[in-house]
């Protein structure tokens, strides 16, 4: 599997803008990992383990199901999204940061194809000056597309841009469904990897 895939399918943008402007600034809730970002990265959860409206990592050490929050609940349209994606959906949460932000270059736990399990990305709000590297690759993400990066790798943001930039960010299994959502080519790539 190549290290980054745009899926062919695309979101309204207008759509995704209605559902995130629909949501309370307070129910962001600021992410922990302060060693890893400065300025302002926050994460608002619409779905998360026992479905708890604070809950914003999906630590893969925590027991329990995955459940909506109270957040999801006022998005129809993320609602229609995450459930486009089946059953493998795990955790969806927002994930914004904030003008002049910067998380530091890091690594995430299991999260390649071949791991069984993705993190997908879907920009809502998003600037020509806001920057996503992997493997110290820029990888240019629009309004409305749908990405998937293997963040095992080593990856690192840096906003420039004069706005908060905002992604519905959706962790899911790799199942049938899931695998149908990407090109044949990539596909076949991570199966020839595995084998």
């Amino acid at each position: 599997m190549l290290p980054v895939v745009k899926l062919p399918i695309t979101f309204d943008t207008e759509r995704l803008k209605q559902d995130l402007a629909g949501l309370k600034e307070s129910a962001y809730v600021e992410h922990f990992n302060k060693q890893q970002f400065s300025g302002d990265w926050s994460v608002l959860p619409l779905r998360s383990i026992g479905g708890l409206a604070t809950h914003i990592y999906p630590d893969p050490t925590k027991t329990g199901s995955y459940a909506d929050t109270v957040y999801l609940a006022q998005c129809p349209y993320f609602q229609e999204i995450i459930r486009g994606f089946g059953t493998a959906v795990e955790s969806a949460r927002l994930l914004r940061l904030g003008a002049g932000s910067i998380i530091t270059e890091h690594r995430d736990y299991k999260l390649g194809f071949e791991d069984g399990e993705i993190r997908l990305h879907i920009p809502i709000v998003t600037h020509p000056d806001v920057d996503i590297f992997l493997n110290k690759e820029r990888v240019e993400m629009h309004e409305g597309e749908c990405w998937y990066l293997n963040f095992n790798l080593p990856h690192a943001l840096n906003n420039r841009s004069p706005i908060d930039r905002v992604h519905l960010v959706i962790d899911c299994l790799v199942d049938a469904h899931i695998r149908d959502s990407f090109p044949a080519e990539s596909v076949e790539s991570a199966a020839t990897s595995i084998a």
